[in-house]
């Protein structure tokens, strides 16, 4: 009896055993999601309430400049449309970059990574030569509260395209090298996904609030 109870019970411990390390492979919470994904979440419900209080403040002090230029002045809407365009269509060729690895396409997931890349890159590029624009204008960090909170506010932001743009290019690397060649491994990109999407919406906030609102 004992070497029956002994036999029937092994496959058992082994069995979880397997869960075990399966769980720990794939830890989730008490919600259901990934603790990865659960951590983006709550880190972007951060960042949301950092890129509130910066709006905010943009908000307080944007009428309350005694000197110029005003926004009126320096502001260039066309432009900065454009930009925005450019940033929202990365959203799309993030979204397809998604779907090309949920399909384990290689081949798609580089091209739409890269292009989502480049497309960031296009909009820092215009936020730079935005922020040119204002400096030959007068407009600098220093020199007047609404230049202050303009400054602190859009770059921020552009910090955090930045940042997304050097992490799309990692998982782009990550694809040449074999390490996302696994449907299993779409957590990571949606993650970015998350991130980007963030961003995203981040600017459409500001382009409303700073560059559309009188």
């Amino acid at each position: 009896m004992s070497i029956a109870h002994d036999v029937h019970t092994a496959p058992a411990d082994s069995h979880g055993g397997h869960d075990s390390h399966s769980a720990a492979a794939h830890p989730t919470t008490s919600t259901g999601l990934d603790s990865r994904k659960l951590l983006m979440w709550l880190f972007l419900a951060s960042d949301c309430m950092f890129f509130g209080s910066l709006i905010g403040t943009f908000m307080v002090y944007k009428g309350r400049s005694i000197v110029g230029p005003s926004p009126q002045d320096i502001f260039d809407i066309p432009y900065t449309s454009v930009s925005a365009f450019v940033l929202l269509m990365s959203s799309l060729t993030m979204v397809l970059a998604l779907a090309a690895i949920q399909r384990n396409d290689q081949i798609r997931l580089r091209i739409w990574l890269i292009t989502t890349a480049l497309l960031g890159s296009v909009f820092i590029g215009g936020q730079y030569y935005e922020f040119t624009v204002f400096y030959q204008e007068g407009l600098t960090l220093s020199h007047s509260l609404f230049g202050s909170s303009l400054f602190t506010l859009t770059g921020f932001h552009g910090a955090h395209v930045t940042i997304g743009i050097f992490w799309l290019l990692f998982l782009a690397a990550g694809s040449f090298t074999g390490r996302l060649e696994s449907v299993d491994k779409a957590l990571w990109i949606e993650i970015a996904g998350l991130y980007w999407h963030f961003v995203d919406i981040v600017w459409i906030v500001i382009f409303t609030v700073v560059y559309l609102l009188p």
